[in-house]
């Protein structure tokens, strides 16, 4: 008999509780702890879940003798996090978007993991989605032809009070803006479905709420292939969330992406009876492709199969972002062979950090 992977969750905000409901049922794993610095949060998920409850994830990796951990905390601490956690027990990490916020974080981290016999899984659990493979498989058989034009649209509302829940949203050290909290899995099925991008040139700015970074941008692409396309994206839309699409026009036709967490083929011009035959309908906007995840991971684990998404394919989507952060800091077009950094996302504020550090 196979061996059953055991999994514990780090960080048990509202994301903790679906990934939960989202292993139900994936064969060959099993979710058995969950950890949070505060009590009450690790303790709310352990009872609705039936795990065992831990304040200190070291403790955790201790004592329950896990293969793999999904690390669910703020942003900006999981390259502590995932250091901390891969020199005191090395396990298979899950890490959810954005996976870090500097680029040489991510790939130092990857390197750690590689040196102690272990994988680092992106979660763009999006690119899953039925509506997004059928498109991709559009692109890659020729249906839609070549990439003309592929634009991201980001209509939500997300409020003062929505920033001032907790003391790491919408900074650069901890959260990012816009782009990186809200925006990244639509940026990054962008990357997935058109291609890769040459260059780019950003304007940002906070138009519906006072924060460090952006709530509002607007950036032009040019994509290697040599299509064109736009990045829409604002938390400022009032007095709800009205759109998040993504859209492909082809030499051959044209896609559209849309739903809350584009699961939805809104419009599809090779195959118009695929829109509905292809869309789903899920509860919220983490959608149901957290459980295709969990399913891939099981079978790179145990199978040798790939891995949902290769990290080195990950980390492409975070730099991207940076290239669309230094655009606007640096107010030019930047080429994404550049390489660049951001001055100051994912810039390091010990104070906010200290929050989420165990001593």
């Amino acid at each position: 008999m196979e061996k059953i992977l055991r999994l514990g969750i780090i960080g048990c905000g509202r994301v903790a509780f679906h990934h939960a409901e989202m292993l139900k049922g994936v064969a060959g794993i099993e979710l058995v702890a969950a950890c949070d610095l505060i009590a009450d949060k690790a303790k709310a998920l352990a009872d609705k879940a039936g795990l065992k409850a831990y304040t200190n994830y070291r403790e955790m990796l201790k004592s329950e003798a896990l293969d793999v951990v999904t690390l669910a905390t703020p942003t900006g601490a999981h390259y502590d996090h995932v250091k901390d956690i891969l020199n005191c027990h090395p396990v298979h990490v899950l890490l959810e978007k954005p996976m870090v916020l500097r680029i040489a974080h991510g790939m130092e981290l990857n390197a750690l993991a590689q040196a102690r016999g272990v994988r680092i899984f992106p979660v763009y659990q999006n690119r899953f989605n039925k509506a997004v493979q059928r498109v991709k498989t559009a692109l890659i058989n020729g249906e839609l032809g070549d990439v003309v034009l592929g634009t991201v649209r980001l209509r939500w509302c997300r409020p003062q009070r929505y920033y001032d829940l907790a003391s790491w949203r919408g900074t650069f050290s901890m959260d990012g803006g816009a782009h990186v909290n809200q925006g990244i899995h639509y940026i990054d099925i962008l990357r997935y479905l058109a291609g890769e991008i040459e260059e780019v040139h950003s304007l940002f700015a906070q138009l519906g709420a006072k924060l460090e970074a952006e709530d509002t941008g607007v950036s032009i692409v040019r994509f290697k292939n040599g299509g064109l396309g736009q990045i829409e994206i604002t938390m400022a839309a009032r007095p709800d969330d009205f759109e998040a699409s993504v859209s492909i026009v082809g030499s051959k036709g044209m896609a559209v992406l849309g739903g809350i967490c584009a699961n939805k083929l809104e419009t599809f011009s090779p195959a118009p009876a695929d829109q509905a035959a292809f869309s789903e309908e899920v509860p919220m906007a983490y959608g149901i492709s957290h459980r295709r995840v969990y399913e891939k991971i099981v079978a790179a684990l145990r199978d040798g199969k790939p891995s949902p998404v290769a990290f080195e394919d990950g980390i492409k989507t975070i730099k991207l972002l940076h290239a669309l952060y230094c655009s606007n800091e640096q107010r030019r077009w930047v080429r994404l062979d550049e390489e660049v950094e951001s001055a100051r996302l994912g810039e390091r504020n010990e104070k906010l950090l200290s929050e989420y550090l165990i001593g």
